[in-house]
C-alpha cells in the first residue's frame, strides 16, 4: 500500500511539475518574483557608480578628508575658510540661478556647486556671493542599513505581495486551471483516490513555489552585496550573522510557500472566482495585528513576522496603513511558529481533502 502511494504520489508530481513550470498563465508569477531581484541590482549598480565617483574625488582632492572634515562646514560660511578647511574642491562647476528682486523684475545670479568627499560621505556646497548658501550632504550606504531595507522589502513586498500572489497563481490553478482547459476528468477517471491527488498536486505546487521564490530570495540577497567589497562581505556572513539571516529568510520563504499554498489549494477547491478568496485572505492578513489573540493564529503572516530575522521599528512619521502592517504587538517563539504554520496549513488541507472527495465537474457551469 505505501509502495502504491508514493508511486502514485510521484507519478502526479512529475507530471504537474511540468504544467506548472511551464504553464503560459503562469509566466507573470515569474517576473513578480525577479522584481526584488532587479531593485536591489539597480541599487547596487547605482551604489557602485556613486562610490566609484567619491573615489575620483578624494585621488582630485588636495588633502585626505575625514568626516568630521565634512561636517563641519555650516552655511553662511565664507568660500575662503571652506577652501582653507578642505581645500580647493576636486568638482567645481558654475550655474547661473534666475533670481526675483520685484514682482517684475529678477536678476542672474552665478552660483558655484563645490563637491568635496572622503571616500564614503559626500558634500555638496552652494556659494553665492562669496557665501555658502546651501548643503547638501550624502552618507554612503552601510551593509547594516541595506540588511535593514531588505528586511523592509522582504516583509512588506515579497511576503505580502509576491509570495502571496505568486502561490495565488500557482495553487488555485492545480484544480480550477484543469476545469478550465476541461482537462481535470482525465484525473478523476484513474484508479487514484481523490485525496491523493489533491496531495500530489499540491506537492508539485509546493515544490515549485519554493524553487521560484527561493531562489528570488538568494538572488536579492546576492544583488544587495555586489556593491560592497569581499572583506566586508566576509565580516558581514562569519562576524554578523549574515549566514544566519539568509538561512532564516530562504525558510521563511518556504514556510509561507506552504502556508499560502495550503489556502489557496483548498479556495481552487471551493471558488470558481480567484478574486473572492485572494481579497478575503489578503484583508484577513492585513487585519492581523488588530484581531483577537486566538484569531490571529489563524493567519500565516502572524507566524511569517514572528520568523523574520529583522523587527521592523515603528517611526513616528510612518503612515497608518504601513505602521499596521509593520506591528506585530505579540511575537511567538520560532518553535512555536513554525509549529503554529504548520498545524494551519494541515487543517486547511484536511479541510480540502474532504471537499476533494465530493468533487464533481460540470464544464458547462465552469
Amino acid at each position: 500500500m505505501n509502495s502504491l502511494f508514493w508511486t502514485q504520489i510521484s507519478a502526479i508530481v512529475r507530471i504537474e511539475m511540468k504544467k506548472t513550470f511551464f504553464a503560459k498563465r503562469g509566466l507573470w508569477i515569474y517576473l513578480l518574483a525577479l522584481a526584488p531581484v532587479a531593485l536591489f541590482f539597480t541599487h547596487s549598480m547605482v551604489e557602485i557608480h556613486e562610490h566609484g565617483a567619491r573615489r575620483q574625488m578624494v585621488q582630485k582632492s588636495a588633502r585626505q578628508l575625514t568626516e568630521r572634515d565634512l561636517f563641519s562646514i555650516g552655511i553662511g560660511m565664507s568660500r575662503e575658510d571652506v577652501i582653507a578647511r578642505l581645500g580647493e574642491p576636486p568638482v567645481s562647476r558654475t550655474r547661473n540661478r534666475r533670481m526675483r528682486t520685484g514682482r517684475h523684475s529678477s536678476i542672474i545670479v552665478p552660483t558655484e556647486i563645490m563637491s568635496y568627499s572622503d571616500g564614503n560621505n559626500e558634500l555638496v556646497l552652494a556659494v553665492q556671493n562669496g557665501a555658502v548658501t546651501g548643503i547638501q550632504k550624502a552618507s554612503g550606504i552601510s551593509l547594516g542599513q541595506d540588511s535593514y531595507v531588505f528586511a523592509g522589502v522582504f516583509q512588506f513586498f515579497f511576503l505580502r505581495l509576491a509570495i502571496f500572489f505568486g502561490c495565488l497563481g500557482i495553487f488555485m490553478n492545480l484544480f480550477r486551471g484543469e476545469m478550465l482547459d476541461k482537462s481535470l476528468h482525465f484525473y478523476l477517471l484513474t484508479p487514484v483516490r481523490r485525496e491523493i491527488l489533491m496531495i500530489g498536486k499540491y506537492l508539485a505546487g509546493l515544490l515549485a513555489a519554493t524553487v521560484i521564490f527561493s531562489t528570488s530570495t538568494a538572488l536579492q540577497f546576492i544583488a544587495l552585496l555586489l556593491q560592497f567589497d569581499a572583506a566586508v562581505i566576509a565580516q558581514y556572513m562569519d562576524q554578523n550573522h549574515g549566514l544566519a539571516q539568509m538561512a532564516a529568510y530562504l525558510g521563511v520563504t518556504v514556510l509561507a510557500c506552504i502556508g499560502y499554498g495550503s489556502i489557496f489549494l483548498a479556495a481552487g477547491l471551493l471558488f470558481r472566482n480567484p478574486i473572492v478568496p485572494a481579497a478575503a485572505v489578503l484583508i484577513w492578513e492585513a487585519a492581523n495585528p488588530v484581531l483577537p489573540a486566538l484569531l490571529k493564529k489563524f493567519s500565516i503572516i502572524y507566524y511569517l513576522k514572528s520568523l523574520c530575522p529583522f523587527e521592523i521599528t515603528l517611526d513616528p512619521g510612518m503612515p497608518p496603513l504601513f505602521a499596521l502592517l509593520a506591528s506585530n504587538p505579540e511575537p511567538i517563539s520560532r518553535y512555536i511558529a513554525i509549529f503554529g504554520l504548520l498545524a494551519v496549513s494541515i487543517l486547511v488541507l484536511l479541510a480540502a481533502s474532504k471537499r476533494v472527495r465530493r468533487l464533481e465537474i460540470n464544464y458547462s457551469a465552469d
